[in-house]
């Protein structure tokens, strides 16, 4: 069965050999299913509700809500020192 990685950059391919247990196979016959799909609907109720678009591309408005929601509370956020040492690392902070 072709796998791809989902929410990846990338398309990955490949080709899965499964021994699949009798009980499965009597599972995905009772509910008039091949085996490939019964075993894909399981999966699905294991991973939940995907977000709508998934594996779409984002438009650049949704991207710049979703920088801008990063940035939301940058303004707080101290600035660095001058120079960064070993004791500023270490230090406690409030």
């Amino acid at each position: 069965m072709p796998v791809r990685a989902a929410n990846s950059r990338y398309n990955v391919s490949m080709k899965v050999t499964l021994k699949i247990p009798d009980e499965i196979a009597a599972l995905a016959k009772a509910r008039g299913l091949p085996v490939e799909a019964y075993i894909e609907e399981i999966l699905a109720r294991q991973l939940g509700p995907q977000p709508a678009g998934n594996g779409q591309q984002r438009t650049r408005v949704e991207i710049r809500a979703w920088l801008d929601s990063l940035a939301q509370f940058s303004d707080k956020i101290p600035p660095l020192p001058e120079t960064i040492s070993r004791e500023w690392i270490y230090q406690e902070h409030d």
